[in-house]
């Protein structure tokens, strides 16, 4: 059996999805693709398949939250970057053939995040978007499995979200110690 010569996936891309493909980042060696949200399940199955790319592997599904408002324009800095919404679900591909990475980035509006599963693609995509799903409160569509996976049933809100509100305990130290004590309570067995 012969090999496929190995196909630049961002050409491959632009030239079978066009306007799908929304922007794309080469830095530091790495390649991020980011893809119309509608078209990302296409996208995941023409990598995952398509001759001469061969990306057969998820190995990771990460999520990110731009709030409070720096989103919604092209950042020129460095390397530049693209960030149209709010919330990014990033998933990290391995072409274990031709030893490559490629990172597909979609992206969820604010308001009522949600994005199409990756489970109809890559099955092991399951529990990590069901972590996402608890943690930043973004619903995958057509997900076969959609129970919170870290969090009480029970539990309100999103804590990885960068508006979630944080818990904190003031610090006993020699100056304030008798204070903190005071309202603390303690075991009495």
């Amino acid at each position: 059996m012969e090999i496929p010569a190995a196909r630049n996936p961002v050409d491959v891309l632009r030239e079978s999805f066009g306007e799908a493909i929304l922007f794309v980042k080469e830095f530091r060696g790495e390649t991020t693709v980011v893809v119309e949200a509608a078209r990302s399940t296409d996208v995941l199955d023409f990598l995952r398949a398509g001759s001469g790319l061969v990306y057969n592997m998820l190995s990771d599904v990460s999520a990110v939250d731009y709030y409070p408002n720096d989103y919604g324009e092209l950042f020129a800095g460095d390397a530049g970057d693209y960030r149209p919404e709010r919330f990014a679900v990033s998933y990290h591909l391995l072409s274990m053939l031709y030893n490559r990475r490629l990172r597909v980035k979609v992206f969820a509006e604010e308001e009522d995040p949600r994005l199409p599963t990756a489970t109809v693609v890559f099955p092991s995509a399951n529990w990590l978007e069901r972590e996402i799903a608890d943690m930043m409160g973004i619903v995958f569509e057509g997900h076969p499995d959609q129970r919170r996976l870290l969090m009480p049933d029970n539990w309100y809100g999103h804590p990885h979200r960068r508006d979630y509100p944080l818990g904190k305990e003031t610090v006993a130290f020699s100056f304030n110690e008798a204070e903190i004590r005071k309202h603390k309570p303690f075991a009495t067995d």
